[in-house]
This record gives structure tokens, C-alpha cells and sequence, in this order.
């Protein structure tokens, strides 16, 4: 009897070891990790001060930066695409908190459930409720968000707003009532880049126009896209782009941002990564060298996005993934990364002594503001349908056509599921 009680409690070690191993093997680990995102350039030191802390945690293992240059992540998702379907997944890649990937990848049956790692690591308390529910189903968890990012935001440079004699707009009409003013003096009222930034510009328009509740219900199918409260926002966008640069289209996001910080722009929408541009390469501080408010109309909302990881099935070095995976949800991997990439911790116990004005302004509307989810970055919408929509926007740039946008959109949302 005792050898049985014996060989069953050695049977239960070993499958144990099979589910947590990885953290306790902590140290031990070996071979390669190919992480897989879009983090570039300017972005880069944020991802490499987490790639310093995993090689520092487990030297033995080669870390694989396997980036994808391409705003928003455009060109990594096409890659990535070709990968997962072939068979030939990364051991991690970065993707939206959200439908981007539930309604991807794990629709697809291709990732793993992290919910034995959140329980291990106590990220069910550590992480807000809200979020956790955002990033899993009823079948499991599955990604690690290493960020909270903002994405209506409007920015400028406040020596240049004195100059010209005008303030931050708080609503569209504050804006068309200077924008005249700004273009008479040759410079552009506000600056824009390529498609994917007319769609984050959009969405920003939109819950302005439609207001949190009927932002919600655009993605819920309780709103139409092509319902008269749909058309009027595309209507607002398009009063709004009359004011916008001719060249958009071939400016990256950071080119856009340039234009504000030289003095060609006034202002510019675009996603809180622009703090840490213009503090991190642009050397300029917060308050005195940029400013930044909700984008017009959206104050008292947070338009929010989350960068993340997951466990593909089938990744090569699966013990790997699962000590990076751990290391991201981790206090000292949030507060390392985030202050460089200028978003704020998903992590409710962060140490906002290590973060700039800015993220601490961030920090606080993120405590106390109405929460919305982000079109442009995969949180209410699948990617199928922002796929489709990049078309729709492509279309509307040309004709500025609302009613024709807003019937598109909404079959686009109708071959997509949504409402469904």
C-alpha cells in the first residue's frame, strides 16, 4: 500500500511539474525565444528593456527579436498570418488586447489558455476585472497585456498654441473656429498620416459625434453604422480633414508628429506611444515641450487600447514563452517597459513615482473616466472587419461620401458578426 501511495504521489509531482515548471525552473532555462511584434525604431528601447530583464533572469536562453516595421502593425499582422496558418507560429507575438485576437486566433483554436498563469502569478487581483473579462472568454485567458494605452488624445506644443494666440480645442466646433486662423498663418491646422491614422483619427470624430453609449452599441449591432447618428459622424470627419495636410498619405505617424513639434502643425490625434515619442527621441518634457487634452469632444472618455502576448499552440519553446509571459504581467517588467513606450501599467499596484507627467495625467483619467474601447487598435471590433474597414476609409478619403461610407461600414459589420 505504501508503494502505491508513494508511486501516486510521485505521478502527481510529475504532472505538477508539467503545469508550473516553467516558473520554477526559473534560471534554468535554455535554447531560443523568438518574440514577434512591431516594436521599432522609436519603440524599440521599451521592448528592449524587457529583453534585457528576461536575459538577465535566463542567460541561457537566446532571445529572437523578431520585428515587423510597419505603423500599427500592419505589415507584422500580414506575416504573422502567413505563419500561424502555415504551421510555423512564433514562440510569442504582440497583438491588441481584445477581438484582435479572440476573434482571430483564438476563433481559430490556435492559442493557448493562460489561465493557470494568471492564477499562478496572482494577476486575477493584480490585473483591473475589467480588462480580465476584455482579454478572455468563457473557455479561458488568453494574452498578457504589458500596457494601457489612450488613444483620444490631441497634442500640440504650448509655446506655439501662445504664439498663435488660441488654446487647446475642447470640442470640434472650439477647433473649425481656429483652424481658419492657423491656416492663414501657412500652418496646418492638423496634421495626419497614412490610412491607418485617418482610421484612429476617425474613431476619435466618432465618439465625439455618437457619445460613449452609442459608440458602445455601434459594436454590439444595437446601433447602425448607417443609422443617422452613423452618417453624422462620418459627416464630422469629414468637416474635420478639410484641415488636414495633402501629403497624409505618405507621412508615418511619427512624420505627423514632427510636423507638430517643428511648428508646420498645430495639432495632431494620434495615440498616447506619441508621449513617448517626442519625451524618449524628441528629448522634449512634458507640460513645458508638448501638451497634449482629450481629443475635442471626448472629454471624460478614455479610448483605450492594450498591447499583449499570448501562447501560440505549437510554439517551439514553450517553457520560454510562459517565463516571458510571466515576466510581462510582472510588476518590475510594467514599470520598466511602460515609461519608455509612454503608456501607463495594466497593473492596478504600479509605481507612478518612475513615470513622467504625462503618464500620471493618464494614469489618473484611467481611474475615473468612461472606459471605450479602441476601432483603429482591436478592442471591439475583429480583425476581419478592420481589415474591411481600411477599405471604407480608403473609399471615404476619396469621395467624402457619409452616407455611402456609412452604408459600406455597416455591411462590412454585418459580414463580419457583429450584432450577430
Amino acid at each position: 500500500m505504501k508503494k502505491t501511495i508513494v508511486a501516486m504521489l510521485v505521478a502527481m509531482a510529475a504532472m505538477l511539474l508539467l503545469v508550473v515548471g516553467p516558473a520554477q525552473s526559473k534560471g534554468h532555462l535554455s535554447g531560443q525565444l523568438e518574440i514577434f511584434s512591431w516594436w521599432a525604431g522609436d519603440e524599440g528601447p521599451a521592448l528592449q528593456a524587457l529583453i534585457d530583464l528576461y536575459e538577465k533572469a535566463h542567460p541561457n536562453v537566446e532571445v529572437v527579436n523578431a520585428t515587423v516595421t510597419g505603423g500599427s502593425g500592419v505589415n507584422a499582422k500580414a506575416v504573422l498570418k502567413t505563419r500561424m496558418l502555415g504551421g510555423e507560429p512564433p514562440d510569442s507575438f504582440q497583438v491588441h488586447a481584445g477581438q484582435e485576437l479572440i476573434g482571430t486566433w483564438v476563433k481559430a483554436d490556435r492559442m493557448e489558455d493562460l489561465t493557470f498563469l494568471f492564477k499562478e502569478q496572482g494577476w486575477m487581483e493584480a490585473f483591473p476585472e475589467g480588462l480580465v473579462e476584455l482579454i478572455g472568454t468563457d473557455a479561458g485567458i488568453w494574452s498578457v497585456p504589458v500596457n494601457i494605452h489612450r488613444s483620444n488624445v490631441i497634442w500640440y506644443v504650448p509655446a506655439n498654441l501662445d504664439k498663435w494666440g488660441i488654446k487647446a480645442p475642447e470640442s470640434w466646433d472650439d477647433f473649425f473656429a481656429v483652424a481658419p486662423k492657423i491656416k492663414e498663418a501657412g500652418v496646418v491646422p492638423l496634421a495626419l498620416a497614412q490610412n491607418w491614422t485617418a482610421n484612429h483619427l476617425w474613431e476619435s470624430v466618432a465618439l465625439a459625434s455618437l457619445g460613449p453609449d452609442n459608440w458602445d452599441a455601434l459594436w454590439t449591432g444595437k446601433l447602425a453604422f448607417d443609422s443617422p447618428e452613423g452618417v453624422k459622424a462620418w459627416e464630422l470627419f469629414g468637416k474635420v480633414l478639410e484641415f488636414t495636410n495633402d501629403d497624409a498619405s505618405s507621412l508615418s505617424w511619427q512624420q505627423a508628429t514632427d510636423m507638430v513639434v517643428d511648428g508646420r502643425a498645430a495639432f495632431n490625434v494620434m495615440g498616447d506611444w506619441a508621449a513617448g515619442y517626442m519625451s524618449t527621441t524628441k528629448k522634449l518634457a512634458p507640460g513645458s515641450g508638448f501638451g497634449w487634452a482629450a481629443a475635442p469632444g471626448t472629454g471624460g472618455e478614455f479610448m483605450f487600447l492594450a498591447d499583449s502576448f499570448g501562447l501560440p499552440k505549437g510554439a517551439p519553446n514553450r517553457d520560454n514563452v510562459v517565463a516571458w509571459l510571466a515576466l510581462l504581467g510582472s510588476k518590475e517588467g510594467s514599470d520598466a517597459f511602460n515609461p519608455l513606450k509612454g503608456s501607463i501599467s495594466a497593473r492596478t499596484d504600479s509605481d507612478l513615482s518612475v513615470y513622467n507627467d504625462y503618464a500620471k495625467s493618464a494614469s489618473a483619467d484611467f481611474g475615473k473616466d468612461r472606459i471605450v474601447g479602441s476601432l483603429a487598435h482591436g478592442v471591439t471590433a475583429n480583425e476581419g472587419f478592420m481589415n474591411d474597414f481600411a477599405s471604407v476609409m480608403e473609399m471615404f478619403l476619396k469621395s467624402r461620401n457619409a452616407e455611402a461610407a456609412g452604408k459600406a461600414a455597416q455591411q462590412i459589420a454585418m459580414k463580419n458578426g457583429i450584432g450577430k
